[in-house]
């Protein structure tokens, strides 16, 4: 049985696609199962933005068959882990939750470079194309991080 984790964002189509991308590449397909989610609706079974499939290609990964869609309740039954890129989205996620241990499972993703500070990984979707390039490298930091914890606690 996998250890399922999920990154999540506002429109799943900037940072938690790319937060997936990057996280899967580092982990053993037989043992974990990543996946990505909004906490909005507004781009559900879209791919990724372009700006984020660049990124992602530049960096040898690629995203561009993930295929947006809103986090919901049922989410905490399926996932172990559930990793957040800023506050709002923590804020958003946490309100739906109904019990204690699914609280527990929602952290910010960048607690895994600066544990308890809940710094937010900006949303790069009305920048530059260097933010996603700026969020790729905060992302793949973390999930660096996050990667060897989880094979160690789970392998």
């Amino acid at each position: 049985m996998s250890v399922k984790i999920l990154m999540v964002c506002l429109g799943n189509i900037c940072r938690s696609p790319l937060a997936e991308g990057i996280l899967a590449s580092k982990l053993p397909k037989d043992l974990f199962t990543v996946d990505s989610a909004g906490t909005g609706n507004y781009h559900v079974g879209s791919p990724p933005d372009k700006r984020s499939i660049h990124t992602a290609n530049q960096h040898g990964l690629d995203i561009s068959l993930q295929r947006a869609r809103q986090f919901s309740r049922k989410d905490f039954e399926k996932f172990d882990y559930i990793f957040v890129m800023d506050g709002s989205n923590y804020d958003n996620v946490i309100e739906l939750a109904k019990t204690e241990e699914e609280r527990k499972k929602v952290d910010l993703i960048l607690n895994q470079l600066f544990p308890n500070e809940n710094v937010d990984v900006p949303d790069p979707y009305f920048g530059l194309q260097n933010g996603f390039e700026d969020v790729y490298q905060m992302l793949d930091e973390a999930c660096e991080i996050l990667a060897k914890k989880l094979i160690e606690k789970h392998s």
